[in-house]
Parts: structure tokens; sequence; C-alpha cells
């Protein structure tokens, strides 16, 4: 008898638990531990259930931002962007330090798409509200996201504060590679400031060499447009004087006692030309037939 009742027992207490294992948790437990796995950093577990309830239901926005920080660890920083963008502008009124993740999350998701004009302002607001030894790594990425955006002199004002935050705060031997890569990315920032400005004195003196040249071009313009009008009535008085010189021009005489003859010539054997003025020294040298 004893043994019957104790199977009875067994028999029932089995069909209870295969009864509770078979019925499914409702939507409320279902969210809860989608909670407990982000909470544990199950991102993957805990973003399966937050995207199922979400086609669902359209969770609010906290649980998007949730859904946010869930894809940033999934790496797909594009799903990261749109939620936390969408979620963020709607949850000013949570805690501060809270809210510091979702800018920080947010931030480091466009910095991760190269999206560094995009990243600055998240970065912005979690500097705002994050506690104070965490602000050198916002600063850190700041600074990059300035060089990356050429903006020299931002950059190198947020390394300076990632530096001395670090040292404040950070300054320990596993955090030692972050102090120098730093510092040593404020000082090629100053170097590339310092070798601008060296450029900026070399533009400017250019500048007002190329200057000075256009103003004594144009100096040297108007002392020869000055000049046009009397050069011009120069050129008018040879023009004058050349209308009264004889187009027939004698040539010179070699040979100053053989006089010079201006005889009809037949044909010029040679260029078939009829000179204007002959000398008996060219009849000479061309063999030019004289009609008498």
């Amino acid at each position: 008898m004893t043994k019957g009742i104790m199977l009875l027992i067994a028999s029932l207490m089995m069909a209870l638990s295969l009864a509770i294992h078979d019925d499914p948790p409702d939507d409320t437990e279902r969210l809860g531990m989608a909670i407990d796995y982000f909470q544990s950093g199950k991102y993957h577990e805990a973003l399966l259930i937050f995207a199922e309830l979400d086609e669902q239901y359209d969770l609010n926005p906290r649980y998007h931002a949730y859904m946010g920080i869930c894809y940033f660890h999934e790496w797909a920083y594009p799903e990261a962007c749109k939620y936390l963008d969408e979620a963020i502008p709607q949850l000013e009124g949570f805690a501060p330090h809270e809210r510091s993740v979702y800018y920080f999350t947010d931030g480091e998701s466009h910095f991760q798409l190269q999206q560094y004009h995009e990243a600055i302002p998240y970065y912005e607001k979690a500097l705002g509200v994050c506690f104070e030894n965490e602000k050198g790594e916002i600063n850190y990425r700041l600074g990059l996201c300035y060089m990356f955006e050429e903006q020299w002199e931002k950059a190198r004002d947020n390394y300076q504060k990632a530096l001395d935050n670090y040292l404040a705060y950070q300054n320990t031997d596993e955090n030692r590679s972050r102090i120098l890569q730093t510092a040593h990315m404020l000082k090629g920032c100053e170097s590339h400031l310092k070798e601008m400005k060296q450029l900026d004195v070399v533009i400017d003196l250019d500048e007002k060499e190329d200057k000075t040249k256009a103003l004594q071009t144009d100096s040297i313009q108007i002392v020869e447009t000055e000049k046009q009008p009397e050069e011009m009535e120069k050129s008018m008085e040879t023009t004058v004087q050349q209308s009264f010189i004889p187009s027939v021009i004698p040539q010179p005489i070699v040979n100053t006692n053989i006089p010079l003859l201006n005889i009809p010539v037949k044909r010029d054997t040679i260029s078939a030309k009829v000179p204007e003025g002959i000398n008996l020294e060219d009849i000479y040298q061309q063999h030019v037939e004289i009609q008498e």
C-alpha cells in the first residue's frame, strides 16, 4: 500500500512538472527575462526577445535604447544608430548616468561607421552627464573625431583634457599605454598646428609679393599709357617725313669715277625685273642687256 501511494505521488509530481514546463511564459515574463539577460551582459539572448516583443507591441523608447545597446554589442552599428538616434530625444527625463550610457554608445556606433561629424554631438552630451573619471575616454574619442575632421585645435584641446583626466583618475600601469598614446597624439596636433602657422606666413608673404608685383605692373602700364600720346605724335611725324622721301633711291656708287646713268633697260636676264636706277657696276655684275 505504501509503495502504491509513493508511485502515485511520483506520477502526480511528474505530471505537474511536465505541465509547468509545457506552459510558455506570458509576455510580461518574457520581457522580464529579456531585461535579466540584458543586465547580465547576454545581449544576443536579450535582443531576440526584445525584437520579438517589439514586433507585437512596439516597445517604448527605453526598450528601444536597450535594443540599440544590444545591436552595438552585436557589432550591428547601423541598427544601433537607428534605435538610439530615435530613442535618445525621448529619454531626457531619465537619470544622468543612464543617459550617458546611451549617448556614449550612440557616439561609438557612429564612430565605428566613420561618421565622425554625427558622433561628436553624442560624445559632447555624454560629457555633460557622465562621471568625472569617465571623461578622459570621451575626450579621447572627441580628439579622434576632430582630428579626422581636420579641426586640429579642437583635437588638441580634447587630447589635453583626456591626458589630464587620465593622469588624475586612471594613472595606472594598465592604462599606461593609453596615456602615452594620448600624449603622442597631442604632440602630433601641436606640430601640425605649428606647420599650418608657418604655411600661413609663407602664403601671406607670397600674397604680399604678388600684390607688390601687381602694383609695379600697374605703375608701368600707367607710365606707358602716359607716353603713348607722345610716341604717337613722333610716329605721325615720322610718317609725314617718310611720305616726302622719293620712292626711287639710287644705289650707292661703288666707284666715284663712274657716273650714275639712267639708261632704258630692255630686260633683266637674271631676275626679270626692271630696276628703276642702275649703277654701271651693277650692269657689269648682272650682265643686263641695254637698248641704246
